[in-house]
C-alpha cells in the first residue's frame, strides 16, 4: 500500500498542485467579479435558511473544527522545525528567523485552497440544485456537460466516486480525532491502556474513541440539520471560542498578534508562487529532500481536502441556500481561512514561544501529534488547571467529531440516496455508521493512520478529475444562463 502511496502521489503531484490551484482562483474570481458575485443560490427573494451564526458555525465545525485541535499546534511546530524555506538553506529550524516562514507554510495548508476545494461543491451544487432546481448530488453538478448520460451507469459512477472519496477522507479525519481523543483522556485520568510507551495513543483507546462518537453520531443525524446538527455547531462555536480567550489571556498574546499580521502578508505575497510550484526529483539531494516534504505535506493536504469536499461541499451547498456567491466566498473562503489563522497564531504561537525562550525544553515539538496541545497545556498550568482545560479540548473535541461524523452519514445518505435530503431512516443512518465504524476500525488494526492516510490519497484522486469538471460545468452554466 505504501508503495502505490509513494508512486500515486510522485506521479500525480503535479496534478494535484494544479488542480487545487484551479479551484481556488476561479472560486475566488466568480465571488469578486460583478456579473457572478451578486447571483444568488436559490430564488432572487429567498432569504437564507440559517442565521450568520449559525452558518459559519456548522461550516467551520464540519468543514475543519477537528483539524484545528489537532494541527493549530502540530502545523506550526512541524513547519517551525522544517519546511521548504529552511530546507533551502533561508531560514533555521527551530529558531527566530524561521517563525514566518512557517506560519507562511502552514496557512497555506489551511488558508484559501482547502476551503477553495470546498467551494466548488458548494456553489456548482447550490447553483445547479436551488436556481436550475436540480437534485442535491454530485452527479447533478456534471448535469450541464454530459446532460442525460448522468441519469444513467455514468451519474451512477460519479457518485460511487463521491462516496468513496467521502468515507475515506471523513475516515483520516476522524482517525485524528479519535487519536487525539486518546491523548486528551491520558493526560486527564493517566490511564495506561490509552497511550503506550512511546506516547502514541493505543488501538484499544482509538477503537474506545470511535465507537463512542460513531454511536452519538448516529443519534445526532437522526434529528437532521435543523436540531441535532445546529445545535452541535453552536456548542462547538462557543467552546472554541471559550478555548482561544483562554490563549489570548494566558498565552503568548503580543507575539501572536505579530504573526498574525505577518503570516496575512507574507502568505498573500507568496501564495501564488506556493499554489503552482511542484518539485520534482531531479536526482539531487535538495531537489528530492524539496519532494519528499511537497509530498508528505502538500500533496497529501490536496488529497485530504480533496477527499472531504464530498461530504463538506455538498454539506455547505445545504446550508447556504439563499446566499449570493460573494456571501459564499467571503464567509466560506476567507473568513474560515482567517478563523484558522487565529487558532495557528494563538494556539500554535504559545507553542513555539515556548520553545523559543527555552520552557519547552523541546517537550512539545518532540511529541506525538495528537499530544501537543496538551503538552501546551501542561506547561501553561498546573496540573489541576491543566487537566480541567484537558477536560474542556475533550468536549469540544468531542462535539466537532461527531458534528463532522453525523454530516458525513446525512451526505452519503443524500448520495446514496439520488440527492433524497428527505430519506433519513434510521435503519439507513446506523447501516452506514456501522459501515463507516468498520472501515476506520480495520484501517487502524492493519496500519493505524498510514493505512488510513494511503487509502484517502489514492482515494482522492478520481474525484479530483470529477471536481475539475464540475467547475467547467458551473463555468458553462453560469456563461449560458447570464447570455
Amino acid at each position: 500500500m505504501l508503495e502505490f502511496q509513494n508512486w500515486t502521489t510522485k506521479t500525480f503531484g503535479g496534478w494535484y498542485v494544479f488542480v487545487t490551484a484551479f479551484y481556488t482562483f476561479t472560486c475566488l474570481l466568480l465571488g469578486l467579479w460583478p456579473k457572478t458575485a451578486h447571483i444568488k443560490l436559490g430564488k432572487p427573494d429567498e432569504l437564507p435558511e440559517f442565521s450568520t451564526i449559525s452558518w459559519l458555525s456548522m461550516m467551520f465545525g464540519a468543514g475543519i473544527g477537528i483539524g484545528m485541535l489537532t494541527y493549530s499546534t502540530a502545523e506550526p511546530i512541524f513547519h517551525f522545525a522544517n519546511n521548504p524555506d529552511t530546507i533551502k538553506g533561508l531560514s533555521v529550524g527551530l529558531e527566530e528567523n524561521n517563525v514566518r516562514n512557517a506560519y507562511k507554510w502552514a496557512l497555506l495548508h489551511y488558508g484559501l485552497t482547502p476551503w477553495g476545494i470546498y467551494g466548488v461543491i458548494g456553489i456548482t451544487l447550490g447553483y445547479l440544485s436551488y436556481n436550475r432546481e436540480l437534485p442535491l448530488t454530485i452527479r447533478s453538478s456534471l448535469h450541464p456537460l454530459f446532460g442525460r448520460a448522468m441519469s444513467g451507469g455514468l451519474g451512477n459512477i460519479t457518485d460511487v466516486v463521491s462516496i468513496i472519496a467521502t468515507i475515506v477522507g471523513l475516515g483520516v479525519t476522524i482517525g485524528y480525532g479519535v487519536s487525539q481523543f486518546a491523548s486528551g483522556l491520558f493526560n486527564i485520568t493517566g490511564l495506561d491502556w490509552l497511550v503506550n510507551d512511546l506516547g502514541k495513543p493505543t488501538l484499544i483507546g482509538q477503537i474506545s474513541g470511535l465507537i463512542l462518537i460513531i454511536s452519538i453520531s448516529c443519534v445526532s443525524a437522526m434529528t437532521g440539520i435543523r436540531r441535532g446538527i445546529k445545535w452541535l455547531s453552536n456548542i462547538n462555536m462557543s467552546l472554541s471560542l471559550l478555548l482561544i480567550l483562554f490563549f489570548i489571556i494566558f498565552g503568548a498574546t503580543f507575539f501572536a498578534i505579530k504573526v498574525f499580521f505577518f503570516t496575512i502578508w507574507d502568505y498573500l505575497i507568496a501564495f501564488p508562487e506556493m499554489s503552482t510550484t511542484v518539485w520534482n526529483n531531479t536526482d539531487s539531494d535538495l531537489s528530492l529532500s524539496l519532494q519528499q516534504w511537497q509530498s508528505a505535506w502538500s500533496i497529501f493536504y490536496w488529497a485530504w481536502w480533496i477527499a472531504f469536499a464530498p461530504f463538506v461541499g455538498l454539506f455547505l451547498a445545504r446550508i447556504s441556500r439563499g446566499r449570493t456567491i460573494r456571501e459564499y466566498v467571503i464567509g466560506a473562503i476567507i473568513i474560515p481561512s482567517l478563523i484558522c489563522l487565529v487558532w495557528f497564531a494563538f494556539v500554535g504561537g504559545t507553542a513555539i514561544d515556548l520553545e523559543l525562550n527555552g520552557s519547552a525544553a523541546g517537550v512539545i515539538v518532540n511529541a506525538d501529534i495528537s499530544a501537543q496541545l496538551f503538552e501546551t497545556i501542561n506547561l501553561l498550568l498546573s496540573p489541576e488547571l491543566s487537566s480541567l482545560l484537558s477536560i474542556l479540548i475533550v468536549l469540544l473535541l468531542i462535539t466537532f467529531l461527531v458534528t463532522s461524523a453525523d454530516s458525513g452519514i446525512l451526505i452519503i445518505n443524500t448520495l446514496a440516496s439520488g440527492g433524497n435530503q428527505n430519506l433519513r431512516q434510521r435503519k439507513h443512518i446506523i447501516i452506514w455508521g456501522v459501515l463507516f465504524s468498520l472501515l476506520i476500525g480495520v484501517l487502524l488494526s492493519a496500519g493505524g493512520m498510514d493505512a488510513l492516510r494511503s487509502v484517502m490519497i489514492i482515494g482522492a484522486l478520481p474525484f479530483s478529475v470529477v471536481m475539475a469538471l464540475m467547475l467547467i460545468s458551473l463555468l458553462k452554466s453560469l456563461l449560458n444562463d447570464k447570455s
